[in-house]
C-alpha cells in the first residue's frame, strides 16, 4: 500500500470482526509490497486505526505491515502539520455547470401531449404493431403507417440506442376476408361452368335490375340498384355510379349482337366483357346466393396467405425491416379462446346465443377501469362501432343480442358460409379487437411501452384493445404509450377507389424510388395528415438531389491525390467557422429528434448545414485553395450515418447514396473506382496541359466529364467483380464515358499544335 499505487482499505469497513479484518489484510497483503523504501500514505494510517492491536503471528504480511506504520506513524503524525509548507499543491477543482441534455418526448394519445419517453424495463422497449388485414393489394395508407413506424423504430434502436423488441400482426381472419374468400371462390366455380352468352345476360340483368325476383328468392339481399339508391356514403355511392356505368356500357352491345344474332364467336366475345366489368357485381350476387354452402375452412385461408405474401414483398421494397415476432390471428385461435374464458371469469363479458361480448358498462364502472381512453367522446357512435364488428356481424339479429349498442363481440358464433373453430360457446371465430390483445399479451405480457397503429384505428379499435386487456390482467396499464400515424392523403382528397386516386405500393414504386418516398415521409410528421402529391414528391426528389451532389462533391475532393501526413490540413478561420456551424447543426438535429421524433426538422437543419457545406467549398476554390478534406469527410461521415439511421441508404458505403439503379444492392461504386481515378488522373492531366496552351474549350469538355457525365455515371464494366452481368443500361453509360474520352483527346490533339 506503501508502495504500489492507492491502498483500498475499504473492503475492510465492511468486515466488523478483528480477527477476521486481520486475516483479510493479511490476504490483501500477500500479493503487494509495503516496504520498498516508500513512506506510507493516509490510508495506511487510516487501516492501521481500523486495528485493535498487533495482527496473530500466523498473519505475517498483516503483522510486518503493522509493525512498520507503527514505527513510521509518529514521524507522520508530526509532519502533518508541517507538510504543506513552503510546497505546492494543486488547486481546488470544480465540475462544470454543463448544460441540460434534451431527452426523448413523444407524442402520446393516451394524454393527447408529449410526454418524457421513460421505458418500463431500463433500455429494452416492448412495442406492439397492429399490422394489415390481408385481403387485398397494400396501398399507399399502409406504406404512411408502416414506413412510418420503420422510421420511428430505426431511431429508436439506431440513435436512441434503446434495446427495441418489435412485435407485429396479420389479421387473416375478418369479416372483409371471409367475403371476399367466398366472392373468388363463388366466381371461379362460376367462370368454371364456361356459362353461356345469354345466361351471363341474364345473370347481369336480374341482379341488376330486378328487385322483386330477388327479394322474393332472398328476402336478406338486396339488388343492385337498390343498393345503389340507398348508399349515402359520397365516396361508397361514387364507386357503385362507376360500376354501374361500365355495366351498363358492357350490356348494350352484348344485348344488340343477341339480338341481330351475330356470330357466336362475336356474342361470345362481347359476353366475356360483360363478365370482366361486372365480376363484382355478379361476385355479390353469387355471396347472396351461395355464400351459406361455402364451409371449408382452407378456402378462407388461401386469399390470406397470397395477399400476406404480397405484403411482405412490398414491404421489402420499400426497406421496411420486419418485425422480431409476426403473429397471425389463424395461429392463436386457442389462446384467444383462453383469453375471452379469462375475461368472462373476471365479470367483463357476458354470452349471448353462443356469441360472446363485451360489457362495456360494467367494466366502465369498475374501480380502476376506464373505457375509451383514446376517444371517450365517440363512445356511442353507432357508424365507427358498427364497422368495428364488421359487415357480417351487424344484423337485426346480432345486434339484439347485446346487452347496450356500446358493447363488441370477443367471440361470434359462426353463420353458415364462414369458417368456425371449437370453443367453451360453440363453434365460432374471434372477433376483430380480441385479436390483437390475445396475441400482444401472449408475446408481450400485462404490458408494454408502445402500441402503434394508424389514426383511423382509435376508436373502437383500440379503445376496445385497451378495454378487453386491461379486464383480462386486471391492471390499468396495458399500453404506456399509443402512437398513431396521420392520414395519407391523395393530392389533398382521401384515397379511395371510388375516386380512381386508390394507388397501390407497386403503383407508387413504378413512379418513384423506395429512397425517394421514404423522404418524403421523412419531412413531414409522421402523426400529422401527410399529402401524396407531384408537389410532395418533387420535394423529396430534390432533396434527394441536393444531398447527391454534395455527397459527390466530397468523395471528388477526397479523391485528390496526397500523401498520409497531407490529409491533416492547417485549420484556419473558416475551417473553425464551419466546423462551428457542424456541431450547432448536430445539437439541432438532436433537439429535434428528442421532440417527438421531428425528422422534418432534423432533415432541414442537415440541408442547412450542407448549404454552409457548399459555401464553404465554393469559398475555397474561389480562392484557388483546397478545401480542408478532413473536416468534410466528418460532416458527409455524419449525414451518411444519419440517412442510414432513417432507412434512407442501405449498404457499407462511408459516403453517400449507393451508387447504381435502385435497388441493386452490389457494391457499384468500388467495383467502377478504378475506371473513375483513371479517368480523373487522365482529366486533370488534360487540364494541366490545356490551362498551359490557354485552350478553353479543352477545359469546358474536362468540366463537362466532371460535372455531367461522371455524377450521373452507374458503372463502367459489363461485369462486376465476382462476374455477375450488369445492365444494359449501365453498359450503355459505359460507352458514353468512353466517347466522351475519346472526343476530349481528339479535341486536345486538334488544339495543340506539335501534337506532343
Amino acid at each position: 500500500p506503501a508502495t504500489c499505487g492507492s491502498f483500498d482499505y475499504g473492503f475492510l469497513l465492511r468486515i466488523s470482526e478483528d480477527a477476521r479484518r486481520a486475516e483479510a489484510l493479511n490476504e490483501y497483503l500477500s500479493c503487494r509490497s509495503y516496504l520498498a523504501g516508500y513512506g506510507p500514505t493516509q490510508a495506511d494510517a487510516e487501516a492501521f486505526k481500523l486495528l485493535c492491536g498487533p495482527p496473530n503471528q500466523r498473519h505475517a504480511h498483516a503483522l510486518r505491515w503493522y509493525r512498520h506504520i507503527a514505527a513510521l506513524l509518529p514521524q507522520m503524525n508530526g509532519q502533518a502539520a508541517d507538510s504543506t509548507k513552503g510546497k505546492r499543491v494543486q488547486p481546488p477543482w470544480s465540475p462544470p455547470d454543463g448544460t441540460e441534455i434534451p431527452k426523448l418526448k413523444l407524442y402520446n394519445s393516451l394524454t393527447r401531449t408529449k410526454e418524457l419517453f421513460v421505458p418500463q424495463r431500463g433500455n429494452r422497449v416492448l412495442w406492439y404493431c397492429c399490422g394489415p388485414t390481408v385481403y387485398d393489394a397494400s396501398h399507399m395508407g399502409h406504406a404512411r403507417s408502416y414506413i412510418s413506424f420503420d422510421i420511428l423504430r430505426r431511431i429508436l434502436m439506431n440513435y436512441f440506442k434503446y434495446d427495441v423488441f418489435y412485435c407485429m400482426n396479420i389479421t387473416d381472419i375478418d369479416d372483409k376476408i371471409i367475403k371476399r374468400a367466398r366472392q373468388n371462390h363463388l366466381l371461379v366455380q362460376y367462370r368454371a361452368k364456361k356459362p353461356s352468352a345469354s345466361q351471363i345476360l341474364q345473370d347481369v340483368l336480374t341482379y341488376r335490375k330486378h328487385p322483386v325476383l330477388i327479394l322474393m328468392l332472398f328476402s336478406v339481399f338486396q339488388p343492385f340498384q337498390v343498393k345503389l339508391a340507398e348508399t349515402t356514403d359520397p365516396d361508397k355511392k361514387q364507386m357503385l355510379e362507376r360500376l354501374d356505368t361500365a355495366v351498363t356500357t358492357a350490356l348494350t352491345p352484348l344485348q344488340g349482337a343477341i339480338q341481330s344474332k351475330a356470330p357466336d364467336a362475336a356474342i361470345q366475345k362481347q359476353a366475356e366483357v360483360l363478365l370482366e366489368e361486372a365480376k363484382d357485381l355478379l361476385s355479390d350476387w353469387l355471396d347472396s346466393q351461395f355464400g351459406s354452402q361455402v364451409t371449408e375452412n382452407s378456402i378462407f385461408s388461401l386469399l390470406p396467405k397470397y395477399w400476406e405474401g404480397e405484403y411482405h414483398k412490398d414491404m421489402d421494397a420499400l426497406n421496411v425491416l420486419p418485425a422480431d415476432v409476426l403473429t397471425r390471428v389463424s395461429e392463436y385461435v386457442p389462446e384467444i379462446v383462453e383469453f375471452v374464458k379469462k375475461i368472462l371469469d373476471n365479470g367483463y363479458g357476458y354470452e349471448s346465443n353462443g356469441s360472446v361480448y363485451f360489457d362495456t358498462a360494467k367494466f366502465d364502472a369498475s374501480s380502476g377501469h376506464s373505457y375509451a381512453k383514446l376517444v371517450p367522446e365517440a363512445v356511442g357512435d353507432q357508424k365507427a362501432l358498427q364497422e368495428g364488428e364488421g359487415d357480417l356481424s351487424i344484423s337485426a339479429d346480432r345486434l339484439s343480442e347485446k346487452h347496450s349498442q356500446n358493447d363488441f363481440a370477443l367471440w361470434k358464433a359462426s353463420k353458415p358460409g364462414e369458417p368456425s373453430w371449437e370453443s367453451p360457446w360453440g363453434k365460432g371465430r374471434p372477433g376483430w379487437h380480441i385479436e390483437c390483445s390475445a396475441m400482444a399479451g401472449s408475446i408481450l405480457g400485462e404490458s408494454m411501452d408502445i402500441h402503434g397503429g394508424g389514426f383511423d384505428l382509435r376508436f373502437p379499435h383500440h379503445d376496445n384493445e385497451l378495454a378487453q386487456s386491461e379486464a383480462y390482467f386486471e391492471n390499468n396499464h396495458w399500453v404506456r404509450y399509443f402512437l398513431h400515424t396521420g392520414h395519407l392523403t391523395i393530392a389533398g382528397c382521401k384515397m379511395s377507389k371510388s375516386l380512381k386516386n386508390f394507388i397501390t405500393i407497386k403503383d407508387a414504386l413504378a413512379k418513384h424510388t423506395a429512397r425517394q418516398l421514404r423522404l418524403a415521409f421523412l419531412m413531414h410528421s409522421w402523426k400529422d395528415t401527410l399529402d401524396y402529391s407531384n408537389n410532395t414528391m418533387e420535394s423529396a426528389i430534390q432533396y434527394e438531389k441536393f444531398m447527391s451532389e454534395f455527397f459527390l462533391n466530397v468523395k471528388d475532393i477526397l479523391r485528390t491525390p496526397t500523401d498520409i501526413t497531407g490529409q491533416f490540413e492547417k485549420w484556419e478561420a473558416e475551417e473553425i467557422e464551419l466546423n462551428k456551424s457542424f456541431y450547432e447543426k448536430k445539437e439541432a438535429v438532436h433537439e429535434a429528434l428528442c421532440d417527438n421524433i421531428d425528422t422534418r426538422s432534423a432533415l432541414e437543419e442537415m440541408r442547412a448545414l450542407v448549404s454552409q457545406s457548399n459555401a464553404y467549398v465554393a469559398a475555397r476554390k474561389s480562392a484557388k485553395l483546397l478545401p480542408n478534406r478532413m473536416l468534410l469527410q466528418s460532416i458527409a461521415h455524419y449525414l451518411t450515418d444519419m440517412f442510414k439511421t432513417f432507412g434512407a441508404i442501405e449498404g457499407t458505403e462511408p459516403i453517400g447514396f449507393p451508387v447504381g439503379n435502385n435497388g441493386q444492392s452490389a457494391d457499384l461504386e468500388s467495383t467502377v473506382m478504378p475506371y473513375l481515378n483513371v479517368l480523373s488522373d487522365f482529366r486533370e492531366g488534360v487540364r494541366k496541359i490545356a490551362r498551359e496552351q490557354k485552350v478553353t474549350e479543352v477545359l469546358q469538355l474536362c468540366d463537362v466529364v466532371r460535372d455531367d457525365i461522371l455524377p450521373e455515371l452507374g458503372g463502367f464494366p459489363t461485369h462486376d467483380a465476382e462476374g455477375k452481368e450488369i445492365s444494359k443500361g449501365q453498359t450503355k453509360k459505359l460507352r458514353k464515358l468512353y466517347e466522351a474520352q475519346e472526343k476530349l483527346y481528339n479535341e486536345y490533339l486538334q488544339t495543340n499544335q506539335n501534337g506532343s
